[in-house]
């Protein structure tokens, strides 16, 4: 099938080499992505042994799932064709977790009773699968102070917003559900206030004290120890202390205690009960790090 003269094919023999219809070949000439080794008397293509190597190269990756737009990219050196099989990678992962979540979800709505199904049911299909955390992430930024450091923010934000695990749970898919419903809702007073509100404070100052206090909680529980030790509590009150400009002391650690009891709202707790299954075992959630070290502050100067 070879001509004599030059070595080269026609498209037709190039084609029965390969396997495939010379429509598959002029496909792939036409659009850039087999190599010509010149024309023939009358204008039409040849090709050398380059082309059929090319050519089943191509539809390995054609194969795999690669669109000929990726094909192209991954052709045009070894380099390119790491940085696109990374890229399917990528994609092929977030697939099996969206095939994952809607397994998992469809399994969560055979399972439930009639009562939970109608709640969940639209809940389920508010979101794509996996689910995003755009909703949680402006429901704490309505509730963070508008001067707060960029860098301050995000950190608040990676202990605070659960990311979807690519295997999850039907449990973790009902809370995600929940919690997306919960930071959904528009009425004004859902998203959480200020840590004192009222009160005029520095906000950088308190955040940071607080960021310090609870990771002194969180290793305590790491530990094994309530997170209420006499350290804790003086970093977690000298927080609160040193952002309002006032010494702390016994009289402002009751103060203290009213204001943080005044800012215990059923949505935060509502909020935290439905993201710690969904957090990082290794991570003690913030709220209910703060939940315990106000506890113990209220406790504290009835045991001295």
């Amino acid at each position: 099938m070879t001509d004599a003269g030059d070595g080269t094919w026609s498209i037709g023999e190039l084609a029965g080499r390969a396997g495939v219809t010379v429509k598959t070949v002029r496909y792939y000439s036409e659009r850039g992505l087999l190599p010509e080794a010149g024309r023939s008397g009358g204008g039409h293509r040849r090709y050398g042994p380059g082309a059929l190597v090319r050519l089943r190269e191509i539809r390995s990756l054609r194969a795999l799932g690669l669109g000929v737009p990726a094909v192209a990219r991954a052709l045009e050196d070894d380099g390119r064709l790491a940085d696109v099989v990374a890229g399917e990678l990528r994609d092929v992962a977030r697939e099996r977790a969206a095939l994952a979540w809607r397994e998992t979800s469809l399994r969560l709505l055979a399972e439930c009773d009639g009562a939970e199904r109608a709640e969940l049911l639209p809940l389920l299909g508010a979101s794509a699968l996996p689910p995003e955390t755009d909703a949680v992430v402006r429901f704490w930024r309505r509730s963070l102070p508008v001067r707060l450091p960029s860098a301050l923010v995000a950190r608040v934000l990676d202990e605070v917003v659960p990311v979807p695990p690519d295997d999850p749970s039907p449990g973790q898919v009902r809370a995600f559900a929940l919690l997306h419903g919960l930071v959904s809702d528009p009425r004004p007073a859902r998203a959480p206030g200020p840590p004192l509100r009222g009160e005029r404070y520095r906000a950088a100052v308190l955040y940071e004290g607080l960021e310090e206090a609870y990771d002194l909680a969180g290793a305590e529980v790491l530990a094994g120890r309530p997170p209420g030790g006499r350290g804790v509590l003086d970093c977690f009150a000298g927080a609160y202390a040193r952002a309002l400009g006032e010494p702390d002391s016994p009289t402002f650690r009751r103060r203290l205690v009213e204001l943080l009891g005044r800012e215990e709202t059923t949505v935060m707790a509502r909020y935290w009960k439905l993201a710690v299954p969904l957090l990082p075992p290794e991570r003690p959630p913030l709220g209910l790090l703060h939940h315990h070290l106000t506890e113990a502050l209220a406790e504290l100067p009835a045991a001295a």
